[in-house]
């Protein structure tokens, strides 16, 4: 974790990915009003973790146009059946409700980015 605290800063930035699990997931996902994007992680996974980096990153680039949460699958396993999640990081991005794209493994940064211009792009 260190590395990544070098590359990304350990200040937090505002749009950062927030905690979403089975409780909150409804409220937080499904009936919001902006895009969606939820990081299925896992503490113990390292791609994960670079994942989350590049989220951290990326995430006040769409601070009004995109909501960022991420879900542990070991604290919220059954979110990540329903939705299909069978392998981690996996991203699933949403929109009015609906899943309108998934990328599953770690992404370079621009093809990630464009992929959030495309998800923040459904909602202009």
């Amino acid at each position: 974790m260190g590395m990544l605290k070098k590359l990304f800063g350990s200040e937090p930035k505002p749009g950062k990915p927030q905690p979403t699990m089975a409780s909150t997931f409804n409220e937080d996902v499904l009936t919001a009003e902006r895009p969606v994007v939820v990081d299925f992680w896992a503490k113990w996974c390292a791609p994960c973790q670079v994942t989350g980096g590049l989220l951290d990153e990326v995430g006040p680039e769409y601070l009004d146009r995109i909501d960022f949460y991420k879900l542990d699958i070991d604290e919220s396993p059954k979110i990540a059946e329903q939705l299909g999640v069978k392998s981690i990081p996996t991203l699933i991005f949403f929109y009015k409700a609906k899943i309108v794209n998934r990328i599953v493994g770690v992404q370079p940064l621009n093809p990630l980015k464009e992929a959030l211009d495309k998800l923040a792009a459904m909602a202009e």
